[in-house]
């Protein structure tokens, strides 16, 4: 019996990592940003149908981690490069709202579909949309359920543009998030983020980011 146990914890290890890398897989070279849509998607590849051998968020990141380092080598660092120092431009236009950098852009799992997301800041979300339409930016409107904390969540505005062939996300959220950022659906930690000062330190280092040094960015 208790073998038979083994066995069966080994086989649904086995098949998490095979979904974990074939979502990865999927996520890199199809552009698929939703890690649920990467997990079924890969689950429908693989003819895996078992809710337990689906992988948590942070394994299909371990695995997409990997991937890049095997298979994009240069051009995952320059698509990854680009979007920083677009990211450090965009952190300087939006200051008035207090920006943070957040998502792979800034975790280093960024490619050529990345979009560069930020983390805006303000009580009176439309002053966001003002300040768009006063630039004469184009945005599409959207929203996005945030856990503020362990009881706390939030459905965040955000706003969705192009610029120099780029792609940016800017989600606004209340002041008040400024003193500890949303929860991460990788971990359930808060999410890594950084200031503009932070990200030019990042970039006068090696050009990626360990994660012990992202976490200490919230």
């Amino acid at each position: 019996m208790h073998r038979a146990r083994q066995r069966a914890e080994r086989h649904t290890r086995e098949r998490r990592h095979r979904l974990a890398h074939e979502a990865a897989r999927l996520m890199a070279e199809g552009g698929i940003r939703d890690y649920h849509q990467a997990k079924l998607k890969a689950a429908e590849r693989l003819g895996i149908h078992d809710d337990a051998s689906l992988p948590r968020n942070r394994e299909i990141d371990e695995a997409l981690r990997e991937y890049q380092r095997l298979f994009l080598g240069e051009s995952r660092t320059e698509a990854l490069n680009v979007r920083r120092e677009a990211a450090l431009h965009a952190l300087a236009f939006f200051e008035r709202f207090r920006p943070r950098l957040v998502g792979r852009v800034l975790d280093g799992t960024a490619d050529g579909h990345t979009p560069v997301a930020l983390h805006l800041h303000a009580d009176d979300a439309d002053d966001v949309a003002r300040f768009l339409a006063d630039a004469d930016i184009p945005a599409e409107a959207g929203s996005r359920r945030l856990r503020l904390d362990r009881v706390r969540e939030h459905d965040a505005p955000v706003w969705m543009f192009s610029a120099d062939g780029l792609a940016f996300e800017l989600t606004v959220l209340p002041l008040d998030t400024l003193r500890q950022a949303p929860l991460s659906g990788n971990d359930g930690r808060p999410m890594p983020r950084a200031s503009a000062s932070q990200l030019r330190a990042l970039l006068a280092g090696d050009g990626d980011a360990d994660r012990e040094s992202m976490a200490a960015r919230r």
